[in-house]
């Protein structure tokens, strides 16, 4: 059976020294890597990559991202009509979407200067061997 994709819930504690935010429940341990992503505005798309093996853990750090998911039936020529699953993450909340591996991925800054932390399971090399791209257009309509 084929894992689904989740938002994993953190909180937040305020007291006269600052905020510390948090998201005890993520399990780390199979994360080899992270890196950033940073949009200066709201008309930058990155969609769509596709990964059968690796999973990742988008978290936004600043603003906010409308991620769009999707199953591929097929990994070199997919069917159009696949559904979508449509999250929106915000760096006001604590919280991080684990993506499985079978899915490929796009998203959107939907506040200026947003910026993630996307984390993975697999090196740089086994990413590049997992790697399937497709056309921004193929399944959702950015708006």
């Amino acid at each position: 059976m084929m894992l689904q994709p989740a938002v994993i819930m953190g909180g937040k504690h305020e007291d006269k020294r600052g905020i510390v935010s948090f998201i005890n429940d993520f399990d780390m341990s199979p994360v080899k890597r992270f890196y950033t992503i940073y949009h200066p505005d709201t008309t930058v798309i990155r969609a769509w990559q596709g990964h059968q093996i690796e999973q990742k853990w988008f978290v936004v750090l600043e603003g906010s991202f409308e991620i769009a998911l999707v199953n591929p039936d097929n990994w070199i020529a997919p069917s159009p009509r696949l559904p979508v699953q449509l999250f929106k993450l915000s760096a006001a909340v604590s919280q991080v979407l684990h993506i499985p591996g079978g899915y490929a991925s796009g998203f959107k800054a939907i506040a200026p200067h947003s910026r993630m932390i996307v984390y993975s399971n697999l090196s740089l090399q086994e990413s590049a061997d997992d790697d399937f791209r497709f056309d921004q257009q193929l399944w959702h309509t950015w708006q």
